[in-house]
């Protein structure tokens, strides 16, 4: 569980900073209990209105076999923002897949991407 003025844990992928700020999260991947596994994705943070919560906006593409060429497809995914990372709208961010956290939410931003 997390305990306030506990180190930071590495999340076992790489390219993953750690955060310097604490936070008492029970769902932090860094300070809590909860785990990163399964996909690894990134995009762009569009909304971070709610408590702790945000959309993340990816592109992707997708081959169409009809018309034998990719197409440019966006998906957003609602994602858990731990408060030991400083990420605002507009970032590009990396995030991992969880166990669900809401109804909506399986995924966690790992920090901001380059």
């Amino acid at each position: 569980m997390g305990k306030k003025g506990q180190a930071a844990k590495s999340v076992g992928i790489e390219g993953i900073e750690l955060p310097s700020k604490l936070c008492d999260d029970q769902n932090c991947p860094f300070h809590g209990s909860l785990r990163v596994r399964g996909l690894i994705l990134d995009g762009i943070l569009t909304k971070f209105r709610a408590t702790r919560t945000g959309v993340v906006e990816r592109e992707y593409l997708y081959y169409n076999t009809k018309y034998k060429r990719y197409e440019r497809r966006k998906s957003k995914i609602h994602v858990h923002i731990p408060a030991c990372l400083d990420v605002k709208e507009g970032d590009k961010v990396i995030i991992g897949e969880t166990r669900p956290i809401a109804k909506s939410v399986s995924f966690v931003v790992l920090g901001k991407s380059r």
